[in-house]
């Protein structure tokens, strides 16, 4: 998110920009440890929205930054196993279809061969949607950031934000570990760390960080090939959260712990492995035979509504968030901060996009309508 949005504002003549970067690389956090799933398959017309903007720019990201992200549009495979879930699927293809997305409601069997050694029993329904697909995180991230010092923008690595300047209010610097820098405008691009970057501007930003895993197996033997996808395909089981695809030579998959406290431990907890697994070979029973490789940890940065802030805090003059995507941020830096950068260029919503859906002072009225499609 800061990479884009710094790349969006030089793109806009905005270059007196400083991107901070607590570690010794860019992309090092959150976006470095997820899946790298873009796809249209939401439920809110907005994140609907944002999907088809940013994934337009990964089709040409190669022409456009000029940066290779490993881009494989092999689709997305929503697996529906209740009738509840199926009619909201069913209301978000409707929505996805009128905002011009193929996507298609399909059977257990079509689902079955799409994805080779899939197993559907108990699933009802799938939906797919062939651009959908997977591209390397690290290859956006080094490419916003590229394109963004070339229009002038300074990239600080191992600066690590240690308080918010306020005058009157409003924002008047940032100080870091090395130094203050003066600034009538600042970006809390923080991800799960959001919640206390707003601390520090007097600010309750409700953004919890959750630990979220990811298991590879080992490079899957010859016996095993044919009972397993070819593609790039992102299979997702939506009533367990479980989903895998193809990485490399073996398989990656991961699935979200209800029980999980929000906290910041990156730890691996191997014990979730035992909860992972029945679920994983139930629905690829190759996975049985497979060996894990790697395994990591990351955080997902979720609001209370599983929808994204981005733009202004109103309290906090010069003060503006991009963040709590819940999940699905990666796949959305491109329209996010592009849409930030207008606002922040124009100081009002850009013309051609209405961001009041991920606006901060929603959480001090009635609820707005939630994402329903989060894994």
């Amino acid at each position: 998110m800061g990479a884009s949005s710094a790349y969006h504002l030089g793109r806009r003549g905005i270059t007196n920009v400083v991107l901070l970067e607590r570690e010794s690389t860019l992309g090092a956090g959150s976006t470095g440890k997820n899946a790298g799933g873009v796809r249209h398959q939401f439920s809110t017309e907005s994140n609907v929205r944002l999907s088809i903007e940013s994934i337009a720019l990964f089709e040409r990201f190669r022409e456009e930054i000029g940066y290779e992200i490993d881009f494989h549009q092999d689709g997305y495979l929503f697996l529906i196993s209740s009738e509840h879930d199926l009619a909201e699927f069913e209301r978000g293809v409707a929505l996805q279809r009128r905002l011009g997305v193929p996507v298609d409601v399909i059977s257990p069997g079509e689902a079955a061969r799409l994805a080779p050694g899939l197993a559907v029993n108990g699933v009802i329904a799938a939906t797919y949607c062939g651009r959908d697909g997977i591209c390397d995180p690290n290859g956006v991230t080094m490419g916003f950031a590229q394109a963004a010092r070339a229009s002038g923008v300074e990239i600080l690595r191992e600066t690590e934000v240690t308080g918010i300047k306020l005058d009157y209010g409003a924002v008047a610097g940032v100080e870091t570990n090395r130094g203050s820098i003066a600034t009538k405008c600042v970006i809390n691009a923080a991800g799960p760390h959001a919640k206390d970057i707003g601390r520090m501007a007097g600010v309750h930003i409700p953004i919890l960080p959750y630990r979220r895993h990811i298991f590879i197996t080992a490079p899957v033997v010859s016996g095993v090939l044919s009972r397993v996808p070819t593609s790039h395909l992102m299979v997702i089981d939506f009533d367990t959260s479980f989903y895998f695809h193809r990485e490399g030579a073996g398989i990656l998959y991961g699935m979200s712990d209800p029980d999980e406290q929000p906290g910041y431990d990156l730890t691996v907890n191997w014990e979730f492995l035992e909860k992972v697994t029945p679920v994983a070979t139930r629905r690829l029973p190759a996975l049985a035979e497979t060996s894990i490789a790697h395994a990591w940890a990351g955080l997902y940065e979720v609001t209370p509504d599983a929808m994204p802030i981005i733009g202004p805090v109103e309290s906090v003059p010069g003060f503006y968030v991009i963040g709590g995507f819940s999940g699905h941020g990666f796949q959305h830096c491109p329209a996010a901060g592009r849409i930030l950068a207008d606002m922040i260029a124009t100081s009002s919503p850009p013309a051609d996009f209405d961001p009041a859906p991920f606006a901060f002072s929603r959480f001090n009225s009635a609820a707005g309508l939630p994402e329903y499609n989060v894994v």
